[in-house]
């Protein structure tokens, strides 16, 4: 009697959980969605890079706003957030302005950031190991290839998540970023 119960109660979960996904279906991430996405925040660091050449930490700031704003999911609930260089308590970054400290620095709440976005980064490049798609969710996992001025890469391990928003927009709610592991 108790497996028939079990039973029942596992029927019952999964037809309401069925039941409750079926309106996200309609918002389905594609693979072409999720790679326009990744490239986006490719060009939208470069972009930030690009206004702090041109005018300083402000319009770094400014243009750092905008991408936050558009690219991340914080109308959403937390976004996830570890950066490559963070450590300590400040290793990860549940709130807009840790991330917003992370990217352009001078925030005195997160002294230790000097601002990754403002390393004049020149080009980038992505290259997935793993995508996984579930319905208006997606999570990637592979390398970001960063170009400096003077040409050298920076390869770093990148976990995202994206979440589809109800407008039909792909958000950032995980954003997962570490230097490559080295024996030495």
């Amino acid at each position: 009697m108790k497996t028939a119960k079990l039973s029942f109660f596992t029927a019952s979960f999964l037809l309401a959980a069925a039941v409750q996904a079926a309106p996200g279906y309609k918002n389905v991430i594609t693979e072409a969605e999720l790679q326009a996405a990744q490239q986006a925040w490719g060009e939208a660091l470069i972009s930030i890079s690009q206004a702090y050449q041109q005018g300083g930490r402000d319009q770094a700031t400014s243009r750092a706003r905008e991408v936050l704003d558009a690219a991340y999911g914080y109308n959403l609930g937390p976004v996830l957030f570890k950066p490559t260089l963070a450590s300590g308590e400040q290793t990860f970054r549940t709130s807009y302005d840790g991330a917003l400290a992370y990217f352009v620095g001078g925030n005195s709440a997160f002294a230790d950031d000097s601002g990754f976005a403002l390393k004049g980064w020149q080009g980038y490049q992505f290259r997935n190991a793993a995508v996984h798609i579930n319905g208006d969710l997606a999570l990637t996992m592979g390398h970001v290839m960063l170009t400096n001025a003077a040409g050298e890469v920076t390869t770093v391990d990148k976990t995202w998540g994206f979440k589809k928003d109800d407008q039909g927009a792909l958000r950032i709610v995980l954003h997962h970023s570490s230097l490559p592991f080295s024996a030495n």
